[in-house]
């Protein structure tokens, strides 16, 4: 039996995590179990509500509260810069990263919001 490939949205988000979770755990004690634990439990809830999503028939609902998921994602990671707990390199390619990510979750309510119509 063939795998069936992940979706985009899903195979990005996987990549985040993988490079963003070693970063956030060694971020200095203080913001590791604050922001860090945080950041980390979004990114994971995200990847599993992804999945979930790629597998409904109703996905419309489930697609729009992660859109804004993806904004506490956002807006933690700037939190990390500002606080200068990573570097504007990282945070760059991290913002580029949720930006795509952002992008293909926006592509994907917009089909499924073309459907209901």
């Amino acid at each position: 039996m063939k795998k069936q490939p992940e979706l985009p949205i899903i195979q990005k988000t996987y990549d985040l995590i993988l490079w963003y979770v070693p970063l956030l755990n060694r971020l200095p004690r203080d913001h590791r179990f604050t922001l860090g634990e945080r950041l980390i439990r979004e990114l994971y809830e995200l990847l599993e509500q992804l999945i979930l999503a790629r597998y409904e028939t109703q996905k419309l609902a489930r697609l729009e509260t992660l859109n804004g998921k993806l904004d506490i994602v956002r807006l933690q990671t700037r939190l990390l810069k500002d606080f200068q707990l990573i570097d504007v390199r990282r945070y760059g390619y991290a913002a580029q990263l949720i930006d795509e990510i952002g992008r293909n979750l926006g592509g994907w309510i917009g089909q499924q919001r073309s459907l209901t119509q």
